[in-house]
Parts: C-alpha cells; sequence; structure tokens
C-alpha cells in the first residue's frame, strides 16, 4: 500500500529557467537606459519608452512560460530588441546576444522533448532491485 513518489517534473525547472532569462533580460535592457543617454542623440521620449516598454513586455513574458507556445514567443521578441540598433547599436548587439542565448535553450527544450520520448531521462529511470 505504498505510494511510489512521483517522478521529478522536468519542465518545471526548465519553465524557471526560461522566466529567470527573461528577467535578466529585462534587467540588461534597464541598464542599456545610461549608455543610450551617454550616446550622441541622448535619451529621448522614443528611446526611454521602447527600452521601459521592452523591459515591461519581458517581465510580463515571465510569468506566461507555463505555455506550450512560451518559447517561440520569447525567440521572436528577440528580434524587436535586435531592431534596438536603431535606437543605439549596443542594444541591438543586447538583442544578438539573448538571441543566441533563446536558440539555445530552444535546442535544449528539444533535446530535453527528445529523452523525455524515449524515456531516458533521470527521473524516467526504474531504480534497481
Amino acid at each position: 500500500m505504498t505510494e511510489q513518489p512521483q517522478a521529478p517534473d522536468p519542465w518545471k525547472s526548465f519553465r524557471g529557467v526560461m522566466a529567470g532569462t527573461l528577467i535578466l533580460e529585462a534587467i540588461v535592457v534597464l541598464l542599456a537606459l545610461p549608455v543610450v543617454a551617454a550616446a550622441d542623440h541622448g535619451l529621448t521620449p522614443f528611446t526611454a519608452g521602447y527600452l521601459i516598454g521592452f523591459a515591461i513586455v519581458l517581465v510580463l513574458l515571465a510569468g506566461i512560460q507555463g505555455r506550450p507556445w512560451a518559447i517561440w514567443v520569447n525567440v521572436a521578441v528577440q528580434v524587436v530588441l535586435i531592431a534596438g540598433w536603431l535606437v543605439n547599436g549596443a542594444v541591438g548587439f543586447v538583442g544578438l546576444i539573448f538571441a543566441a542565448v533563446w536558440l539555445f535553450i530552444a535546442y535544449l527544450r528539444a533535446e530535453v522533448l527528445r529523452r523525455q520520448k524515449r524515456g531516458l531521462l533521470p527521473g524516467q529511470q526504474r531504480p534497481p532491485n
């Protein structure tokens, strides 16, 4: 009558990694404010709104990482950040860095999914008798 303990959910920690990455990205985007302010044209209402608005979107996205489509929204939103090259080259560069990070996370997700389907995750292994 002993119940078997439930296997750990690999997606729970993965969602945490994605949400944490989005929060980190929001912090980095907000840290670009002084960089843009020191640039040639300075901080205009448009550039400030772009950076602050984008950071808010990233924080909001961190709350929906349980959705199956969330990772693809995370990857797609990087295009908007790369377009920040029009605001400042440093913002576009940050977009390229985070696009690479999100593509790597998408690869890791595919790898975990592949291993889960094959029953190769550590939580799916039977303990030795």
